[in-house]
């Protein structure tokens, strides 16, 4: 047999299993059950506009907060890891390895309640308040070694050719190294926020007053109160609604960055 005949037949063999698993699915499900308990109209619409004017408005807000400070302590651990200074990297190299070993419901957990009690700290914002901090924290350590790889693929003829006008070493990161690094590291970079979207809801552990649930918070609450897993769906598709638009950039920029070299 042809390589290209069994190829085409290995092929028509695959469309027909997966004919088959479709078929099987779409006859053996319940689908008055699904849409009595998944998709109904009248709870997805009690869920509005709260779904959108609170919960999807909190989530792009914790979001962005978290995002600015990860990248703010982010930066600054990048920088310290590449320091020439050893006990710098050393306290760099600690907190990284130590924020991403972690689980981050682990860590949001420790801000929100562990923190709180041994300190005797009240952080700012109250639970939200602390479970951001968690999520900054958490953030800020995947958001330096992105950062850090963007500065060392910095062609180092640019740093050399900064070096020979004079420039100090300081200014020259600031002026010549960064901006271009920061052009390498935006499509990771914009991963990270999608990835920071999705984490905004273990902010439910910290414990959230009504006006500052998130999405997940939110839907947990409704399905609670109408006994009905509907507002987890229209909470996904809120969910869909943000992260999508932010993944098909995701891709453009890789397109137009391999484009680039």
């Amino acid at each position: 047999m042809k390589r290209s005949t069994r190829r085409r037949l290995i092929q028509g063999v695959l469309y027909a299993v997966f004919v088959a698993v479709v078929l099987f699915i779409i006859l053996a499900a319940d689908w008055d059950k699904i849409q009595t308990n998944f998709l109904d109209l009248e709870v997805a619409a009690a869920t509005f506009p709260e779904v959108v004017t609170i919960a999807a408005k909190n989530t792009i807000v914790y979001t962005a907060i978290a995002f600015v400070g990860g990248m703010l302590l982010g930066l600054l651990l990048a920088l310290m890891k590449l320091s020439p200074v050893l006990p710098y990297r050393w306290v760099a190299t600690g907190y990284i390895e130590l924020f991403r070993g972690l689980p981050a419901l682990l860590v949001i957990f420790g801000f929100a309640y562990a923190v709180p009690i041994a300190f005797e700290w009240r952080p700012p914002g109250g639970n939200a308040g602390a479970g951001l901090i968690g999520l900054i924290v958490v953030s800020a350590a995947y958001i330096a070694e992105t950062i850090r790889a963007g500065i060392e693929a910095v062609p180092k003829g640019q740093v050399e050719a900064a070096r020979s006008l004079g420039m100090n070493p300081a200014w020259t990161m600031l002026t010549v190294v960064l901006p271009q690094a920061f052009r390498i590291i935006t499509p990771p970079l914009t991963n990270e926020l999608v990835i920071l979207i999705k984490d905004t809801s273990l902010l439910f552990i910290a414990g959230m007053a009504i006006a500052d649930r998130e999405l997940t918070t939110f839907a947990r609450d409704a399905l609670t109160s109408q006994a009905n897993a509907t507002p987890l769906v229209v909470a996904a598709m809120m969910y869909l609604v943000i992260t999508l638009p932010l993944t098909q950039l995701v891709a453009k920029l890789e397109r137009h960055n391999k484009r680039g070299r």
